[in-house]
């Protein structure tokens, strides 16, 4: 399936349409089925529900997920995410993040909102965040311990179940359980980044992360450059969408040319 956005007159040809795209994404926002298949918002939406009433996916809010996929937060919701653990991943090119995490940090203005993603290296920025006076958005437990002793800095977290192995919060349901936030700024991480975009190991944070990049103005990516060497994953978007990338100085001149033809701005931490 492409972005080239087909007209699919029939029904049993979206149903597939919207099934296929289900089974490579695990999830898929209403506005990108849209966008991807082609029909009418009034006409997906009877797609989807005569779908769900199949018990070919589910319904969730904002979008449709995989019938495989958690759809009850009140039964068997998964305590843990696919891929590299916290406790790992925080041992992993520690000065290559710390660097990354200060030089993200200068990118913020006194007194705004901003949100942070749960990630080893965005957690680096939180030291370097005092006196700023900044309202901060976060899903990641270690980011509220790290923000708390700081008197003048606002801490706000969403609604959802707690993933302990990444001691981050969630909504496994796809309830959009978020404070009514607008930021100008979000930083994220990602399990790799690639020609595709941001990718992850886990669908359910793919889906926790586009909802964050639809509260923010810039969106603002903070990878070392070991991220880029073997990209896969599920997408969370594409280069496109992304406005800064925050890395270190091992970013290839290769992986440089991508960026900079995606029309991302690049940081080099030192």
């Amino acid at each position: 399936m492409t972005r080239s956005a087909l007209r699919i007159p029939h029904a049993a040809e979206r149903e597939q349409g919207i099934l296929q795209l289900l089974a490579q994404r695990g999830f898929i926002a209403f506005h990108d089925l849209e966008r991807e298949i082609g029909a009418s918002p009034a006409t997906l939406r009877r797609d989807l529900e005569r779908l769900a009433r199949e018990g070919r996916l589910t319904r969730v809010h904002g979008g449709a997920r995989h019938s495989g996929e958690p759809a009850n937060a009140g039964s068997a919701a998964p305590t843990g995410l696919q891929g590299v653990p916290f406790h790992e991943n925080i041992a992993r090119h520690t000065s290559e993040k710390r660097a990354i995490g200060r030089a993200a940090a200068q990118l913020c203005q006194a007194g705004e909102g901003i949100m942070i993603d749960g990630g080893s290296t965005t957690l680096q920025m939180c030291p370097h965040l005092e006196g700023l006076n900044l309202q901060v958005l976060t899903n990641s437990l270690h980011v509220v311990s790290a923000l708390l002793a700081q008197a003048g800095t606002r801490v706000l977290v969403p609604g959802g179940a707690i993933f302990r192995e990444q001691n981050i919060i969630l909504s496994a349901t796809g309830d959009d359980l978020m404070p009514r936030f607008h930021a100008p700024k979000l930083f994220m991480g990602a399990a790799s980044m690639g020609p595709h975009g941001i990718l992850q190991t886990d669908v359910v944070l793919v889906a926790a992360e586009r909802r964050l990049i639809d509260r923010a103005e810039q969106l603002i990516v903070l990878v070392d450059s070991s991220k880029f060497e073997a990209p896969s994953g599920n997408v969370v978007c594409g280069l496109e969408v992304i406005d800064i990338v925050v890395t270190d100085a091992g970013l290839s001149t290769k992986h440089r040319r991508l960026l900079t033809r995606a029309g991302v701005n690049i940081v080099i931490a030192k």
